[in-house]
């Protein structure tokens, strides 16, 4: 997958009880970079991932998909269904149209990619967090998304559920899928970005790639975010 992919936004603005939360804000998304959303909290990152994914509507502006725009988003506590691990993927599937031959079989290969062929049928609510995340990232596999949007999926994890989630968004990003993802870690928006969306207060104050931004940060902003200066 090369060149621009079909996601645009065109001053995107959202605004509730009288406050504006994001302001005009247009990117265009390349495939093959990692992009990576950072900034202090309540500076929109999470609000901006949901307007992608179409799960809210903007106040102003447009999100724009050319073609079909496949897309599947992970949360930083997923939500998991009443059933199996299993079930869990091929209900997502069910959803997303796929025949009913084909449902499991790709639901066990996602689970192969993750490591949790072994729990197929283990109740998806009994397993650990970072079990529960790589479900979670099963079930988008399971979906084929040209992009991926990721909020903050390692925020409640330990180093050893981190690495291994982070070795699954690896996977997705071999393949050629899109990631977009928010984290309040920098470490980790150095190991996975390949480019930095800098917003503060609503706005993307900054954009560039990952060694520039953290090497050489352009706005004072990001340059107070990095050294932990930035009033929370």
């Amino acid at each position: 997958m090369n060149g621009i992919l079909p996601l645009r936004l065109e001053g995107v603005c959202f605004c509730a009880a009288g406050r504006t939360l994001l302001g005009a804000i247009d990117a265009q998304f390349s495939a093959g970079q990692r992009s990576v959303i950072l900034g202090p909290n309540g500076a929109g990152k999470s609000l901006l991932l949901r307007i992608c994914h179409g799960l809210i509507a903007p106040s102003a502006g447009r999100v724009l998909w050319a073609g079909e725009g496949r897309q599947a988003m992970v949360f930083q506590r997923p939500v998991m269904l009443r059933r199996s691990v299993l079930r869990n993927i091929t209900y997502a599937l069910s959803l997303a149209g796929v025949s009913r031959v084909e449902r499991e079989a790709r639901a066990m290969a996602a689970l192969e990619r993750v490591g949790l062929a072994a729990l197929a049928q283990r109740a998806a609510r009994v397993l650990s967090g970072g079990e529960q995340q790589r479900l979670a990232l099963a079930r988008a596999w399971a979906l084929a998304p040209q992009v991926l949007f990721l909020d903050e999926p390692t925020a409640n994890l330990d180093p050893g559920a981190t690495r291994q989630i982070e070795v699954v968004i690896d996977e997705f990003h071999a393949a050629g899928t899109k990631i977009i993802m928010t984290t309040h870690n920098l470490g980790q928006a150095r190991r996975m970005g390949d480019e930095i969306l800098f917003i503060h207060h609503g706005l993307v104050a900054e954009r560039a790639p990952v060694t520039q931004f953290f090497d050489a940060p352009a706005s004072s902003e990001a340059q107070s975010f990095i050294k932990g200066e930035m009033p929370w």
